[in-house]
């Protein structure tokens, strides 16, 4: 009898790559002048954080740099040292073009890191549920319906409260939040592939089920979730946004921007507006750009189009 290599069973096992389809997907992107000029925004944005140390005025996080004779500058109005606020101070005499650079690297940490943190657990957790079947799936099943049934800012806003502030446990409150979502979303797609005839010839052969699980059935399951999971971005950092401006988010120490909107809330009646309104201006790009190149994928790999 041949004996057929472990090494060509596995190859013949897996499904054939969509080339076409592939494709069709990056040519729909290109063609789409939003997308390219999101994408382009979106890298932008992560190169300009990453040399923030470099490019930025002042360390809002160097509490000697803050001169509170600066405080509650206008926008373009010069220090008595000379030095320039393009986009002013806050009332600490924190510059706020400095204070956004660094608050929209934490932003992007906290959106980024959770969600990957999310996504890795309950895609494990919605593929266990959908290969194992019976007990299980209904045990797990049971528990993601149990934290989707909680508004996911209460839900936050009480571990903050048990936990602490910091950036740490931010991202951790968030991922407890958002990774029932991700397990939802895998299951449902595992589930379509999960009695096709790849997944049952690789369990025959004697496959260990974890192998079957993340060799052959995750890369055929995970794409809806990397689509679902793009757009999440932009939940999680609108979501420590709102943590920071409540209070119970990062420390004040690290400027973020909910905290930066927080900080100058209580002056917008007072006619210092730029204290919120930049911060403001630069969440809300982020989560527009984040959300036209999630939608854009999304509409991509759909299988109607």
């Amino acid at each position: 009898m041949q004996t057929i290599s472990s090494k060509t069973r596995t190859r013949t096992l897996q499904p054939l790559p969509d080339t076409p389809r592939r494709a069709g997907i990056l040519k729909h992107l290109r063609s789409r002048p939003t997308v390219r000029g999101a994408g382009l925004a979106l890298l932008a944005l992560i190169v300009l954080v990453l040399v923030a140390p470099y490019f930025a005025p002042q360390n809002p996080y160097n509490l000697a740099d803050l001169n509170l004779l600066d405080g509650r500058l206008a926008p373009f109005s010069q220090s008595m040292d000379g030095a320039r606020y393009l986009l002013g101070t806050d009332d600490q005499g924190r510059d706020m073009l400095s204070a956004i650079l660094y608050g929209l690297r934490i932003s992007l940490l906290v959106g980024l890191v959770s969600v990957v943190i999310a996504t890795a657990i309950g895609s494990l957790v919605g593929l266990l549920a959908a290969y194992a079947g019976g007990l299980v799936d209904m045990l797990l099943m049971r528990l993601v319906d149990f934290v989707l049934g909680f508004p996911s800012i209460l839900v936050a806003l009480v571990l903050l409260a048990i936990m602490g502030r910091g950036v740490d446990k931010v991202i951790l409150a968030i991922v407890l939040v958002q990774w029932a979502h991700y397990a939802r979303i895998m299951r449902g797609r595992a589930l379509q592939e999960r009695h096709k005839e790849y997944v049952e010839a690789a369990a025959n052969l004697g496959y260990p089920a974890w192998r079957v699980m993340l060799v052959h059935l995750l890369p055929n399951c995970i794409g809806p979730v990397l689509v679902f999971a793009t757009v999440q971005v932009a939940h999680a950092i609108v979501l420590e946004a709102t943590l920071s401006f409540l209070g119970v988010g990062v420390p004040v120490t690290r400027p973020s921007l909910g905290l930066l909107i927080a900080n100058g809330f209580q002056y917008l009646l007072s006619g210092d507006y730029w204290i919120s309104l930049f911060p403001g201006l630069a969440l809300l790009v982020l989560i527009l750009i984040i959300n036209i190149v999630g939608e854009r994928l999304r509409n991509a790999l759909d299988p109607k189009k």
